[in-house]
């Protein structure tokens, strides 16, 4: 089973890996960090360890 890491946006190890091996470096962190930027970040709401 994957451990989910986003809880935002849902990215688990897995797609992180996936993202990695396809890309060769990983592209979610950049679309988390740019979805941040734009106010998009829930982590304290959604995630339950809080940011």
């Amino acid at each position: 089973m994957s451990e989910l890491v986003c809880y935002c946006f849902g990215y688990t190890s897995n797609d992180i890996e996936q993202d990695v091996i396809q890309n060769g470096k990983s592209t979610i962190f950049e679309r988390i960090m740019n979805e941040k930027k734009a106010g998009g970040c829930q982590c304290a709401e959604k995630n339950p360890k809080g940011r």
